[in-house]
């Protein structure tokens, strides 16, 4: 991405967009029972209150009502339909891995099944975006977090610990090429979730190779423990090379989540925060509520002198619904040098 003078300025950068992550399925209800929804009404609401704090996005995921985390598609679709009807203008994104949270002391926080995972490309009503990892990856979500940041909560136990401490992502390079397929036939953006440069380039191949043809919108996630670390030399090598039509939201978690989000307002990128992430403020004195977190966001843009989105801004800027005939029009439309004749293919390909 080419940072040209003025870039700083607020003039020159877009609104901010606000992504919500509210619904925390690597917690248990009782670490922030005054914050975690569980009923279907309660986590509707969670919804409004997240768009009325100024959040245009929601990572979506949901609960059952003994508190685990559900993986029930038909869940799923209740949820959906409640936020539609609630808040209609707000872009709905399906974390992509359905519920990783532990269903028992001791087990592993796992992923869902291949076939599973596609499923979400069948959800009603459709939700906008679902996220979608690339390559297969540690996501040791403990490595940065300190003895502090999970006393008196369930991550003090030993075995959950170990369960959030061992998770590992399964995202092969055929899954993630058949998952974006269904997601693209349905209408579904892809929200691609970018660990570090490889994964970034394993994308820009998706759609050089025209798996992909549609806007390029990534979370940068930087949580170390096999993803990206959350310092400002891992975000400015990442960001070299994303393209200038990119949508960029910065993601870290702990007590990283407020300065790396300080980074990306200052640099015109976009942000997310919530209980998902982190359920401490700063000084680690109180736990912070998902909706104190993006009003604190809020304050913070506008000290910067950056608007926030409104919610039709958020979809232009994302384009959401919009994709691309052809892999050249959408290496154009997201900023990428075009492809060089016969050099990108590969023999299997360029023989089909």
């Amino acid at each position: 991405m080419n940072f040209l003078d003025g870039h700083l300025f607020p003039e020159n950068q877009q609104p901010l967009i606000i992504t919500a992550a509210p619904y925390a399925p690597g917690w248990l209800p009782s670490d922030f029972p005054e914050d975690i929804p569980v009923t279907m009404e309660a986590q509707i609401q969670k919804a409004v209150d997240c768009y009325n704090a100024g959040a245009t996005v929601l990572h979506l995921h949901v609960r059952e009502l003994d508190g685990k985390g559900s993986k029930r598609l038909s869940m799923f679709n209740e949820l959906i339909a409640g936020v539609r009807k609630a808040v209609p203008e707000m872009i709905i994104q399906v974390g992509g891995s359905i519920s990783f949270a532990p269903e028992d002391e001791g087990q592993a926080a796992k992923w869902l099944s291949d076939d599973t995972r596609h499923m979400l490309a069948d959800l009603e009503p459709t939700p906008d975006q679902v996220t979608v990892t690339v390559n297969t990856s540690q996501m040791n979500v403990t490595d940065h977090a300190e003895d502090a940041d999970f006393k008196g909560t369930s991550r003090e136990n030993p075995a959950i610990f170990e369960a959030y401490k061992e998770m590992t992502v399964p995202a092969q390079p055929g899954w993630v090429e058949e998952h974006v397929r269904r997601l693209t036939a349905k209408g579904i953006q892809s929200a691609f979730q970018c660990y570090n440069t490889n994964s970034f380039e394993s994308v820009e191949r998706l759609m050089r190779r025209g798996f992909y043809k549609g806007p390029l919108v990534m979370n940068w996630v930087a949580i170390g423990g096999g993803m990206d670390t959350p310092n400002v030399y891992s975000l400015g090598n990442f960001m070299r090379g994303v393209p200038d039509g990119a949508v960029v939201t910065v993601e870290s978690n702990v007590r990283n989540v407020l300065p790396v989000n300080m980074m990306g307002i200052a640099m015109g990128l976009h942000v997310r925060c919530g209980i998902e992430d982190g359920i401490w403020n700063q000084k680690r004195t109180a736990k912070q509520s998902t909706v104190k977190q993006i009003e604190q966001l809020v304050r913070i843009s506008h000290e910067f002198g950056r608007e926030i989105a409104t919610a039709k801004e958020a979809r232009e800027i994302s384009k959401i619904g919009v994709f691309y005939d052809t892999v050249e029009e959408s290496l154009q439309a997201n900023g990428f040098a075009p492809n060089r004749n016969g050099g990108t293919q590969g023999f299997l390909r360029k023989t089909q």
